[in-house]
């Protein structure tokens, strides 16, 4: 082979060992920054127009206060799942929202926002607590027994995926958008994962404007 011949095979199987990288990377990605859509299209055929994620299931307040589904009636809703040792989607979209909320002014006043955790084997009450505080007064934390929160992250139609890490402990892949539901617990749409913060805002003012 000659020297031509053996850097240009060179160069073909960089390019895929590339190629195979970016498609990793961009399920992996896309795993996190969407909901699964065939469960969520088949929530919401289930919910037809009532309340999106109603179920059985019991939860509990960063606060300590005992809850269920009808804590998503009332009020227009941001619900957000996620963890508190997530390195970087969680923290973020907490703070988004903090953010869009500031930005609407009193327009959010009547809106309300919950962050669900998708590890509640360690994220206990004492955790949540401490962990919404940092980046909000507005965002209500959401635990419960194991059993409980997997019914709701079933009836909400949302992926989560438990991985381990070398050296021991894990993380957890899960739904990265932000659900929103209107004051009557129907869906409303979500936002993406680091959307346009003007795009952003347009959709949470829409959903206050809509009650």
């Amino acid at each position: 082979m000659t020297h031509s011949t053996l850097k240009t095979v060179r160069l073909v199987l960089w390019g895929m060992v590339c190629v195979a990288a970016l498609w990793a990377g961009w399920t992996w990605y896309g795993s996190l920054s969407t909901p699964a859509p065939a469960s969520v299209t088949q929530r919401l055929a289930e919910a037809q127009d009532g309340q999106y994620g109603a179920g059985d299931y019991r939860l509990v307040t960063h606060t300590g206060e005992d809850v269920d589904d009808t804590i998503f009636v009332g009020k227009p809703s941001l619900v957000f799942f996620g963890f508190t040792h997530c390195p970087d989607v969680c923290p973020t979209t907490l703070a988004d929202i903090e953010y869009w909320f500031t930005e609407l002014g009193g327009d959010a006043n009547d809106m309300q926002a919950f962050f669900v955790t998708a590890d509640p084997e360690r994220d206990t009450v004492e955790v949540m607590a401490e962990y919404v505080g940092w980046f909000s007064e507005r965002i209500i934390g959401l635990t419960g027994e194991p059993e409980e929160i997997a019914e709701m992250i079933d009836a909400w139609g949302v992926f989560t995926q438990r991985t381990d890490l070398e050296g021991g402990g894990y993380n957890v892949d899960h739904t990265a958008s932000v659900f929103m539901l209107d004051s009557g617990g129907r869906f409303f749409g979500t936002i993406s994962y680091e959307e346009n913060s003007e795009t952003a805002i347009a959709k949470v003012r829409r959903l206050a404007d809509a009650g």
